[in-house]
């Protein structure tokens, strides 16, 4: 992949600087045939899509899939925007000479625990791309790119993201515990594969730093295009665990940080709180001023939800929690906590702990001296804990809060 802005989406910007195009379309079912209209009227109210596609390109579909789980669980963007983004693309022809413009396409993502292909076909991505001839992209392999950045200086990108001319992102609606929410521009950390994923949350542990690291990953990429699945949004115990909740609608964009405070001031919420909607403005990703947003499409005054359940608290700035004594830190930060009444005991949150010698872990046996007592649940040690929530984010059983 050539990390190059898009020259036709360049062009699309210079027609009028002062304002990003955000499309936001009702859209109350993921009845295939519903949703390809409402993405394709999306796509053209901020110019259509030939904006963002070139005759012979091989774009990545990069889809939202943090674990294998189905699709009616919100926890993952619908197989049906995949299922519509596919058919946009493919149908795309030129409009004035008609030709076909060959456009190769590839999907998938690398989920925060399994492995990406079994996870995309449990979540009912692959049915819906071998039905188009869409292959999976490589997600288990790929290489460190260097980055210039002030919180990271490389990325593991997985070769899925390099061996490409362009990303389209398709992002979810979703809350975060660490983020606060979770949309068009934390939804490229799925490019970075397999553990090197946990091991940023090791090397970054406060949200601050940790969402400047998004939004460089963002820059490095360059994704052409943003299409947010908020038909069927999550709240509460997110990213994974919360509760689906209707929010009736698409939002499409070439800016990650005009989407996600578009979604923030349907719930409530004061975009400049969430960091990444900070650093995107500051580092020049995108924008979050309404003076510099044109809404096009419905009303965002349509799916205005103020009970939406999320902490909307501002995102501390911790930037000292590391080097804070255990004590405070215990004391000013919540902390996860396991509820032992919807604990099973299958250990996937003391495999996902990034932390060197484990923040969590099973008792020692009793019984049997050398092993671990995997008949109580894991138990923590928030002197190591560093508030990374990734044991909250992958728990399958909605057994783990933040509190």
């Amino acid at each position: 992949m050539s990390i190059t802005k898009d020259p036709s989406a360049k062009k699309e910007k210079s027609k009028d600087t002062s304002k990003t195009k955000v499309a936001i379309v009702k859209c109350e079912s993921y009845d295939e045939q519903v949703v390809y209209d409402a993405l394709k009227h999306a796509i053209k109210l901020i110019g259509g899509i030939d904006l963002f596609v070139k005759d012979n390109e091989k774009l990545l579909l990069k889809v939202n899939c943090l674990a294998g789980v189905k699709s009616d669980d919100a926890v993952t963007t619908h197989p049906s925007i995949l299922n519509a983004a596919i058919k946009i693309l493919k149908d795309n022809q030129d409009k004035k000479t008609k030709r076909d413009r060959k456009i190769r396409l590839t999907y998938g993502d690398s989920p925060g625990f399994g492995k990406p292909e079994a996870s995309l076909e449990i979540s009912g991505f692959k049915t819906v791309a071998d039905r188009h001839n869409v292959p999976l992209g490589d997600f288990d392999h790929g290489q460190e790119k260097s980055y210039n950045g002030s919180v990271s200086k490389s990325f593991d990108i997985a070769n899925a993201c390099l061996e490409i001319d362009g990303i389209i992102s398709l992002c979810k609606m979703k809350t975060h515990a660490l983020a606060k929410i979770t949309g068009a521009v934390k939804n490229q950390f799925g490019c970075v594969y397999g553990l090197h994923k946990a091991s940023f949350h090791a090397k970054i542990p406060n949200p601050t730093n940790f969402s400047r690291m998004l939004v460089e990953l963002n820059l490095l990429l360059k994704p052409r295009l943003f299409i947010m699945d908020g038909i069927i949004a999550m709240e509460g115990n997110g990213p994974r665990s919360g509760t689906p909740v209707k929010m009736n609608c698409i939002i499409v964009s070439s800016d990650p940080v005009a989407i996600d405070s578009t979604f923030c001031r349907m719930i409530n919420i004061d975009p400049a709180t969430v960091p990444t909607n900070k650093y995107g403005k500051m580092y020049g990703l995108g924008t979050y001023d309404l003076e510099n947003i044109e809404y096009v499409g419905d009303p965002i005054e349509d799916f205005m939800n103020p009970y939406f359940k999320i902490d909307r608290k501002p995102v501390s700035n911790d930037l000292f929690k590391s080097i804070m004594p255990a004590f405070v830190r215990n004391q000013l930060f919540p902390k996860p906590m396991i509820d032992p009444e919807k604990c099973v005991k299958c250990g996937i949150c003391v495999s996902a702990c990034p932390v060197e010698g484990k923040a969590l872990n099973f008792k020692d046996s009793d019984t049997n001296p050398g092993t671990k007592d995997k008949t109580q649940p894991p138990v923590y040690d928030y002197d190591k804990c560093i508030r990374c929530y990734c044991c909250q984010e992958m728990c399958p059983h909605h057994a783990i809060h933040v509190k």
